[in-house]
């Protein structure tokens, strides 16, 4: 017996954005003065960085449980099960449903409550609940979907990863072109088949690291003091990650019983390519071993950093082909991985 993901499902919204539709935004930096560089080299050094050419943003008449809700129905229907035979709904978001044009967050009742009205499940014993661990929410709802399964409380779960960081973002800072909307969904189920989740891991480092992401003001200091927006201290993001991530999935392989040169791909949180490329070397480094090639997929890119939807979106485009040259197969084994606010860490070893 193992659990495993027995169907997953995505929604990616229909509405792009082009790195050139910053071309007329007034970047500011931190104390409200204006850059020196213009947007079309703070773009280009953006793409440098990155690796974000484009992202997705939610319809004006859409909301997050909304998006959620497409990719937990594709990811039912996938798995090819009766809604009402769910033991647990758990949504990872941060900002709950905000709808376009508002400040105003909304998370009562909570978005998997929504999610379950909306998909009619009438069952009361399906037990629905939010989780709020950063961009690492979907990756530490499936540990917890999978304990409740071993500890024989539950046989069917469904983990839902979506987020609209479009309408949290500050129009006058730059970060806010990395930001995207999404939703990523996966049936976690106790199955007879070999494999499946085969380790995690999981950490909070708060005690210097609580606020390198944060709800701030505008850096137009013109802006209502009172309105606030996702805001980061990058660098020493980019520092904890290159240290601690490396860390958390070496020991989560080695207690999978793994070998390094087994695992086919790593699936990690699509924050900045950069990163996450420094992340993977530093890893394999621990092993005293060269990155393969094409181990990571990369969905960044084109979809942006959607938070908790881009491990679970990730997924579902590399299982059903399409992320260009990257494919896995039955029996492979990964790694899922992120890093987000709080700072979370965590990670999970899996066969497919």
């Amino acid at each position: 017996m193992s659990v495993k993901i027995t169907g997953s499902g995505s929604y990616i919204p229909t509405k792009k954005i082009l790195n050139s539709d910053f071309s007329n935004h007034r970047f500011l930096n931190e104390d409200g003065t204006n850059f020196r560089a213009s947007n079309e080299i703070i773009a280009k050094k953006f793409v440098e960085i990155t690796g974000i050419e484009e992202r997705k943003y939610a319809g004006e008449d859409q909301v997050n449980s909304d998006l959620g809700l497409i990719a937990a129905q594709k990811a039912i229907k996938a798995a090819n099960i009766d809604p009402e035979t769910l033991d647990y709904i758990i949504f990872a978001h941060n900002y709950g449903d905000i709808k376009f044009g508002t400040i105003q967050s909304d998370t009562v009742p909570s978005l998997a409550t929504r999610v379950k009205f909306s998909l009619k499940i009438k069952n009361p014993k399906c037990v629905a609940y939010d989780v709020l661990f950063g961009c690492p929410g979907w990756v530490e709802g499936v540990i917890q979907a999978n304990a409740f399964i071993k500890a024989g409380l539950a046989k069917k779960c469904l983990v839902i990863g979506s987020e609209t960081l479009s309408r949290v973002v500050d129009k006058h800072d730059r970060d806010s072109m990395i930001y995207s909307d999404g939703a990523g969904a996966t049936i976690i189920e106790l199955t007879e088949e070999k494999g499946g989740i085969l380790s995690h891991e999981s950490a909070t480092h708060a005690f210097e690291e609580s606020n390198y992401l944060y709800f701030g003001e505008s850096f137009n200091k013109n802006e209502d003091t009172n309105v606030r927006y996702i805001k980061m201290y990058g660098r020493k993001i980019y520092e904890f990650a290159l240290t601690n991530v490396p860390l958390a999935m070496k020991s989560c392989l080695d207690n999978s019983g793994i070998e390094i040169n087994q695992i086919k791909k790593i699936l990690i949180h699509q924050a900045n390519e950069k990163m996450d490329e420094a992340i993977i070397q530093r890893f394999y480094k621990l092993y005293d071993q060269s990155v393969p090639e094409g181990i990571m997929p990369m969905s960044i890119h084109k979809l942006g950093n959607s938070s908790v939807a881009t491990v679970p979106t990730l997924f579902d485009l590399l299982i059903n082909g399409e992320i260009e040259n990257q494919s896995i197969e039955k029996g492979d084994y990964l790694i899922f991985a992120s890093v987000g606010a709080g700072m979370n860490i965590n990670a999970f070893v899996y066969q497919y």
